[in-house]
């Protein structure tokens, strides 16, 4: 696994991987300013004081308050952009190295962004948790990693899964390789604490799960798309 992430980290910035690279980080840093802007204009808005000075101290908090939110941040607004290139990224990833095997099918544009916008607000409620745990020591950072390894390596490793089975199968995979897939999270989660880097978090964590998921499912038979529901087993 560490081979994998580690080979996966080094593709991410080749040039087959570049253009989504350079369009995932410019949107990722386009929804942060939003974000941002957003809830700075929101804070100091809604709180306005008689002193001028007070003001001021409160605008100056609310700045820095964004600044350091923004590492918390990252992980939902990068779970949103994968919505828009996991697909491309996943498809390159194949046909490159694995070319034995049949491409995977790109889920509906309508249904992928649904699963993103519904993994965006779990992922910002998770992280705001740990947010407002910031000042409790060890903990926060407990739950940062802990919930966040679980849920980008349920997100990813679905969203790998679901370019061959349905999103019902594709659970059942993960599920039967929960531990693999967590530890695997944890190393997306790793790289998403690390700021600037994080950026890069869509399209590592794709290649990465796209790897992982071809060799988990290599060694083992699984049922492609609908033939579980239609004799109600699971894996093999």
């Amino acid at each position: 696994m560490l081979q994998d992430a580690v080979r996966s980290f080094v593709q991410t910035f080749s040039r087959e991987y570049r253009r989504f690279l350079m369009r995932s980080v410019i949107l990722a840093i386009g929804m942060l300013i939003v974000l941002g802007v957003g809830c700075y204009y929101a804070l100091t808005y809604l709180v306005v004081l008689q002193w001028d000075w007070a003001n001021i101290t409160i605008d100056i908090l609310a700045a820095v308050g964004i600044f350091a939110g923004a590492v918390f941040l990252v992980p939902p607004v990068t779970s949103l952009v994968a919505g828009f290139f996991s697909d491309e990224v996943a498809e390159q990833v194949e046909r490159n190295e694995f070319l034995e095997q049949n491409v995977g099918k790109a889920l509906p544009v309508g249904r992928s962004l649904v699963l993103s916008i519904k993994f965006f607000g779990l992922m910002l409620a998770v992280n705001l948790v740990a947010l407002l745990l910031l000042l409790v020591p060890g903990v926060n950072l407990v739950v940062f990693y802990v919930a966040n390894g679980y849920l980008l390596g349920r997100e990813y490793f679905q969203l790998a899964a679901m370019r061959y089975r349905t999103e019902d199968e594709a659970a059942i995979v993960r599920r039967h390789h929960s531990l693999a897939v967590f530890a695997a999270g944890m190393i997306i989660a790793l790289v998403v604490s690390v700021p600037i880097l994080n950026l890069i978090t869509p399209i590592f964590a794709t290649i990465f799960m796209v790897r992982l998921h071809k060799r988990l499912t290599r060694s083992r038979s699984y049922a492609r798309r609908g033939s579980f529901a239609a004799n109600g087993t699971g894996p093999k």
